[in-house]
């Protein structure tokens, strides 16, 4: 290839710096393959290694593409270079780390891709005695959170929901949850109808991949198992409690155990929920629109996906959690095995890997998941519908806690909604953080500037102009207006009017005198900067002068 056409592959190949690319310039790999700390080759392969895996490309010009090539090899060749990086890189698997090298036939340039392997479950990568992982395009030493996910990840071994429960029979499933199970099955299988009629429950059991060869298993036992059968699982318990509490309050109103079989548990848990109408006014419409405060498939969703996803070797509850009026919060034990939320949202790729692969198929069996994938997204669209804020997932501590809110938490998110109904998901994702006071990167908060959908200082965004604009809403507008605070000329005008009637200012009396009347989303450092510019701008325009007494004065 020649420097071009290199210059092109790696545009093409590795279009931009994120958590899985990194473009080194380095000339020298003398002291740049493992010198300093955060700042050479092995900091980077560790960083890229403890996210998914990923590519450094060296002798590339960041940001440019331009091909500079490395100079001084010192003593290092591919195969000695991938020596020291797995000497250097503890937990590294080596099999699958590779260094391809390209050199322009026109001009002699070398480039290097090292090629770099995801760690292995449960074993961060460590260089210089220290973790590193990708934030964006940064690398950081690696946070308590991360290094969490990947100490508790999943090594897949046996299936839990699979083993035989010695001593179980049929007679120890509920036949109520039987039936049940039959009817789902039908939903499900709508052409074997006729079939399924004629079926004894051992063989539909059998057929619904529930239990093996007509042996109970402790899948059967979760999703079928009477009550006083649970002593068949100790000491792994399988229940759900349901607790009531006010929004903002920690003591239970009301709390109830719902126990096996929970096929049956989750109509029992959906019809505890205070589900009652809601009336929203939206911003398109004089007319209110009346629906029930959670969408149905938002309660069972992320209930199923407890049961389903549930570690059951916790011996911990499935936990679900209704603040009145407010919001729910569904908690299990076990990890998230995605990637993330966000790649489940916005890339429409199930995922293949299950803690209770067993478990999951009888339950997509029983119409109660769908493993093609799609469920978790369908959340996010049917908040989205409502104007809601989208589902939050938290994933801290080895647990995966879901919060569906079912109201409106800020009107400018909704309007922004009704105005733009062309927006992506993931769009969407990002206004939700704005809306919920969460931090976002300094290129997001670009993006939605150049949208014009955000405006304010770092880190307190709030409502464009472009879209209060539309509304009717009084409260709206003065929110927005008391956000945005008044104009630059107001403020010096006050200023000028207060040293006309008493004659001097201090600092700290013209902060008094404006600080209330600042915008309520600048913070205390940046309201001081702000007095500064326009005692700055008043003295360079000859208004006022700052004498020997060290107050401020009209000029003379």
């Amino acid at each position: 290839m020649t420097k071009q056409e290199i210059s092109e592959y790696i545009r093409i190949q590795y279009p931009r710096e994120n958590e899985g690319c990194d473009w080194k310039e380095y000339k020298n790999l003398k002291n740049s393959l493992c010198g300093h700390e955060s700042d050479d080759v092995v900091s980077y392969v560790s960083a890229i290694s403890n996210m998914n895996g990923g590519a450094v490309v060296i002798g590339i010009q960041d940001k440019t593409f331009d091909v500079i090539g490395i100079k001084e090899f010192g003593t290092y060749t591919i195969e000695s270079a991938k020596s020291t990086i797995v000497r250097q890189c503890r937990n590294l698997p080596s099999e699958d780390l590779n260094i391809d090298e390209l050199k322009a036939e026109d001009t002699g340039e070398i480039v290097w891709i090292v090629t770099i392997p995801k760690h292995k479950p449960r074993l961060p990568v460590y260089a210089h005695n220290k973790a590193w992982q990708r934030i964006g395009d940064s690398l950081v030493e690696m946070t308590d959170n991360r290094l969490q996910t990947i100490l508790s990840e999943l090594i897949i071994t046996d299936d839990w929901s699979v083993t035989v429960v010695d001593g179980a029979t049929i007679d120890d499933l509920d036949p109520e949850a039987i039936e049940k199970a039959r009817k789902e099955y039908v939903k499900r299988n709508p052409f074997r109808k006729a079939e399924i009629s004629v079926w004894d429950d051992a063989k539909f059991l059998d057929k619904a991949k529930i239990t093996i060869n007509g042996k109970i298993t402790r899948a059967a036992l979760v999703l079928l198992g009477k009550e006083e059968s649970e002593h068949l699982l100790s000491p792994y318990v399988a229940c759900i409690r349901w607790s009531l509490r006010e929004a903002g309050s920690t003591q239970n109103k009301d709390y109830e155990i719902l126990p096996m079989p929970l096929l049956l548990s989750v109509d029992r848990l959906y019809n505890k929920v205070r589900n009652v109408k809601y009336r929203l006014v939206r911003p398109d419409s004089l007319f209110p629109d009346e629906m029930l405060r959670y969408d149905m498939f938002n309660i069972r969703e992320p209930l199923n996906n407890a049961i389903a996803h549930q570690d059951y070797t916790k011996c911990a509850r499935i936990e679900v959690v209704e603040y009145e009026d407010d919001h729910i919060i569904f908690q299990n034990y076990g990890t998230f095995l995605p990637e993330s939320v966000e790649n489940v949202v916005t890339k429409d790729c199930p995922e293949s890997v299950y803690r209770n692969r067993f478990l999951v198929e009888a339950m997509r069996n029983l119409n109660m998941i769908e493993t093609e994938g799609g469920g978790i997204k369908k959340m996010f669209v049917n908040q989205r519908i409502r104007l809601f804020p989208m589902p939050e997932y938290d994933l801290s501590g080895g647990k995966v806690r879901v919060t569906i809110i079912g109201k409106v938490i800020d009107e400018n998110f909704a309007r922004i909604l009704t105005d733009n109904p062309e927006l992506h998901l993931d769009d969407i994702m990002l206004l939700d953080k704005v809306q919920k006071k969460k931090a976002i990167t300094d290129e997001q908060a670009a993006y939605l500037r150049k949208h014009k959908f955000i405006e304010g200082r770092k880190p307190n965004f709030y409502l464009a102009h472009k879209v209060v604009s539309k509304t009717k809403d009084a409260n709206l507008k003065g929110q927005y207006i008391k956000n945005r605070s008044f104009d630059d000329e107001y403020f010096m005008k006050l200023v000028l009017e207060y040293l006309k009637k008493f004659g001097k200012a201090s600092r700290k009396d013209i902060n008094g005198l404006l600080f209330s009347k600042l915008s309520d989303v600048l913070t205390e450092r940046q309201k001081r900067n702000k007095v500064d510019y326009l005692l700055k701008k008043l003295k360079e325009n000859g208004k006022i002068e700052f004498n020997k007494e060290r107050l401020w004065k009209l000029a003379e």
